[in-house]
């Protein structure tokens, strides 16, 4: 029996996916299942004893209880040092992003575990290499896909174009998840009331912003937000 799966994407980059997609995993792990996790694709890198290392890739693996170089190989199959788009990075250093590759350690981890929770990079059409994007992988992976909104101006366009876009694709659309990442956003409640009747639905949680890593009371609320999260999901994708 296959794993249940979810791709989480974002409506930019830096709107809080790997927030979301660890306290996913760390909901799912609460909750006894079985989680496998993979930042396919990662730029923006720091070089370690073991080779390039990706702080959403390490986040990711700590949320599920994963370690180890061989471990870091398959969850992230292609990590680049440049903070740059991945395609470009990984032109610089003559690497071209092999989707196919991407799915075989995908289909290795998914075969040990009740759920896998796949991370993109930047958002929906970001290119992968020249004539892929992250929109192409997650169709390739055949996961449903969680919008993560990075709530901030311009968000109502961007939400509704990636909606759009994934809908377009016909991949299914598991919801979308509200991201709070401007702490000076002005009218943060309108917002997210114009954001749930634009998208059709409202959001599965809603992310705080947490500066500074975050007090006790704001750790507290994104913990459950995201515990609520995970059982909306597996609701939803049953």
């Amino acid at each position: 029996m296959s794993p249940r799966g979810i791709f989480v994407t974002g409506t930019d980059t830096g709107v809080g996916k790997t927030v979301v997609a660890c306290g996913l995993v760390r909901a799912l792990r609460q909750d006894g299942h079985r989680v496998g996790i993979m930042k396919p694709v990662a730029s923006g890198s720091f070089h370690t004893a073991d080779g390039l290392r990706n702080a959403d890739a390490l986040a990711l693996m700590e949320a599920a209880g994963v370690a180890g170089p061989t471990a870091y190989g398959d969850v992230n199959p292609y990590c680049f040092e440049l903070p740059i788009s991945p395609h470009i990075a990984a032109k610089a250093d003559n690497i071209e992003v092999d989707i196919g590759l991407i799915q075989h350690r995908f289909g290795r981890l998914a075969a040990n575990v009740d759920w896998m929770v796949v991370e993109g990079a930047g958002g929906w059409l970001a290119p992968v290499n020249d004539r892929e994007t992250m929109a192409d992988l997650a169709g390739a992976l055949s996961l449903p896909v969680l919008i993560v909104v990075g709530l901030k101006l311009g968000c109502l366009n961007h939400a509704q174009l990636t909606q759009l876009a994934v809908r377009a694709r016909g991949v299914p659309l598991a919801g979308w998840v509200a991201s709070a990442i401007d702490p000076q956003m002005s009218h943060l409640q309108a917002n997210l009331e114009s954001l749930e009747r634009l998208l059709g639905e409202p959001p599965l949680a809603v992310v705080p912003h947490l500066p500074d890593g975050g007090s006790r009371l704001e750790l507290a609320s994104l913990a459950r937000a995201l515990a609520s999260l995970g059982d909306k999901l597996m609701k939803r994708l049953e």
